[in-house]
């Protein structure tokens, strides 16, 4: 079943120069794919690639230029008012930079609770213990809920915005590279809470990446995307088995890899 659909979505920015030409830049041109529902589909490419923009209209943080998006059989392109606030408790976003979407000023119990206060939701018994419940699932303390989030490292922050995204019990879940600001240990811890908390609620998950090697791990199928365009798109098996497009092979070729005889010869020293 088809959760989400976006088609011939485009998006067109504008500038002015110094003697006030203006100028036209496509940051994302003609781009349609769909989200089924409970899949995990991953949008790769490059820096500049288009992707965050992609993600940014879906999410409705930006009216396309041209193209339509429908949400659960719904055409959400224009949607306004009671409309889009429906949109937006289905739809939540992991933001990269934990530390800069998180309000430092505000406690985790808070941060926690502001989406269900914009949506005029009652929390299930007080505030303070349905932001224990979400802590916990996400696998932080929950008698910590009082802190701030420069109290955290960037893994708990991390986990913290996930656990705010859901708190409206969201249908989809977009992760605008939302690991690889971590560590490798931690991004891996990161991975998997995220692959179990879609096997406990059967969301679906829009993860916007350009580590291929972390997209391998999470995502069902996968986009390519190149200068604003979906180049190949397909199951992840077939995309990283037998990439069609000379882009995929080019970002699949860049990832690192260790040497079999190298690493036999280390072995061997050891």
């Amino acid at each position: 079943m088809t959760l989400l659909r976006a088609k011939d979505l485009t998006k067109r920015f504008v500038s002015r120069g110094p003697l006030r030409a203006r100028a036209e830049f496509t940051a994302v041109d003609r781009v349609s794919f769909d989200v089924r529902l409970g899949e995990t589909l991953a949008l790769v490419g490059e820096s500049g690639s288009g992707k965050s923009t992609t993600a940014r209209m879906i999410a409705k943080l930006l009216d396309p230029s041209e193209g339509t998006l429908e949400f659960d059989g719904e055409d959400v392109t224009h949607a306004k008012g009671a409309a889009l606030a429906r949109f937006r408790a289905d739809v939540q976003v992991v933001f990269q930079d934990p530390f800069s979407s998180l309000n430092p000023r505000h406690t985790v119990e808070r941060i926690l609770m502001a989406p269900l206060a914009y949506q005029g939701i009652a929390p299930n018994g007080s505030r303070r213990a349905h932001a224990k419940e979400l802590m916990e699932r996400v696998g932080l303390n929950p008698d910590h809920s009082l802190r701030y989030p420069a109290q955290f490292s960037g893994g708990q922050a991390q986990r913290i915005g996930i656990a705010r995204a859901l708190a409206v019990n969201p249908k989809l879940v977009i992760c605008d590279e939302a690991v690889s600001a971590l560590d490798v240990s931690v991004q891996a811890q990161v991975l998997e809470l995220l692959r179990r908390l879609q096997r406990e609620s059967g969301f679906s998950y829009l993860f916007i990446a350009h580590d291929l090697a972390v997209v391998r791990q999470i995502a069902q199928r996968v986009a390519v995307m190149s200068k604003g365009r979906i180049v190949e798109l397909g199951d992840t098996g077939q995309v990283f088995g037998d990439p069609r497009h000379e882009y995929t092979r080019t970002l699949l070729a860049a990832i690192p890899r260790i040497d079999p005889e190298w690493d036999r010869r280390r072995r061997e020293k050891q």
